[in-house]
């Protein structure tokens, strides 16, 4: 059975030292996908953009720096209790983003009591996602053919 867990949050988007605005971004849980959260960040003028990532990455940047690839979370602030940083990477572009903590935790632990961590095995269907891929593969590869 697809469940799922959403919400959103209210992100600034720190361009520069003197630039930030804030945006909505919807973070996704789905037990179809258990390891994996979804955030997609809706840019005025742009198209949304989700980045998909660990969950238990998130989990752990809340708490302290964690990641050392394009998606890096980590705690920031007086006794880093309040905010944390979020940081996408492609190539060498990067976007900051600064999130408040307590509505991270929440989302958290909402995906904790739907599918608690370290449970996430019991909850993956990986033969559906491989077949759901080598379709999407084959497709791909008789369209360009």
């Amino acid at each position: 059975m697809r469940e799922s867990v959403q919400a959103e949050v209210m992100m600034s988007f720190l361009v520069s030292e003197e630039l930030a605005f804030r945006i909505p971004v919807e973070l996704r849980y789905e037990t179809v996908d258990p390891y994996a959260v979804r955030l997609t960040f809706h840019l005025p003028g742009d198209a949304p953009v989700t980045w998909v990532f660990g969950r238990e990455l998130l989990v752990e940047g809340v708490l302290d720096a964690a990641g050392d690839g394009d998606v890096r979370v980590c705690p920031v602030g007086q006794a880093a209790t309040k905010e944390v940083h979020i940081t996408l990477q492609v190539g060498s572009e990067q976007a900051l983003f600064r999130a408040g903590k307590a509505p991270l935790l929440a989302f958290l632990d909402r995906t904790d009591r739907l599918v608690p961590l370290g449970s996430e095995r019991a909850h993956a269907d990986f033969d559906s996602h491989l077949d759901d891929a080598l379709s999407r593969i084959l497709a791909e590869e008789q369209s360009a053919g």
